[in-house]
């Protein structure tokens, strides 16, 4: 294994990758998987100390997220997560629950469907499953919709990627470097969710870019499942609420 650590993280080589992470308390272990185009703080920041109080965190940060660079690779979901894989790997961890936020619950999922004996727990969150999954407004932003992303969530994102990335000047570039794999999304199967069987907790918003409809189908399809749908709730907030942790503390217990 090769690791190199500066002062809130380590770095860890891993498929091409300097893939940076970092670890938080101890106890039972459980992966943040942050959205795409954020950082691990942006994302989990807030809910970060009372995850730490019960468990072995390990934060990461995806190929070109953050602090880790991006390489010349495609952005494709099946890479990603056995990125999340071998780094576990490399950390001598069985297995972990996952916790993932928008892109990093494709990522969990994509995880949990090729390697379901390294998952214990699964918390999605803001995750769609089908191209179905999102309101048809969120593949044409020329449209006005409460769902989209605001102007200062925008600038949030910016600041974050700029105030960590190897390369701050990247940012619009590897938004568009990022585009095939959200235009490109398939999604799962019914036999692939249904092969799920682990506990998965899924979280939404009511004005998330999910459909309550399409997570209500996904719900029902899982073998032990709980959906929560937080009320006046944006996919973009759906990480800052104050009524999320105590849906997803009990369930992680």
């Amino acid at each position: 294994m090769t690791t190199t650590t500066e002062a809130h993280g380590a770095y860890a080589a891993v498929n091409g990758l300097q893939m940076y992470y970092e670890v938080h308390g101890t106890g039972r272990p459980l992966v943040l998987l942050h959205g795409g185009i954020l950082t691990f703080d942006l994302s989990f920041g807030r809910v970060l100390p009372a995850l730490a109080e019960g468990h072995q965190v390990i934060g990461v940060e995806l190929q070109g997220h953050g602090h880790t660079a991006d390489i010349d690779r495609p952005l494709q979901l099946d890479l990603l997560a056995e990125d999340v894989v071998a780094l576990l790997d490399r950390l001598g961890i069985e297995r972990a629950d996952l916790f993932g936020y928008s892109l990093g619950g494709l990522v969990a999922t994509e995880v949990a469907v090729r390697h379901p004996e390294r998952v214990g727990r699964l918390v999605l969150a803001a995750t769609h499953f089908r191209p179905d999954g999102y309101h048809p407004e969120i593949q044409d932003p020329r449209q006005d919709s409460p769902r989209l992303p605001t102007a200062d969530d925008f600038t949030e994102m910016q600041t974050a990627y700029a105030a960590v990335a190897p390369d701050p000047d990247h940012f619009f570039g590897f938004l568009e470097k990022a585009q095939p794999m959200v235009s490109g999304f398939q999604g799962w199967s019914d036999e692939q969710l249904r092969s799920l069987t682990m506990p998965v907790l899924l979280v939404i918003g009511d004005t998330d870019f999910v459909r309550t409809e399409h997570a209500a189908a996904i719900h029902a399809l899982l073998p032990d499942a709980r959906l929560a749908v937080l009320p006046g709730c944006t996919h973009m907030a759906v990480m800052r609420r104050a009524d999320l942790m105590p849906l997803v503390e009990p369930f992680l217990r």
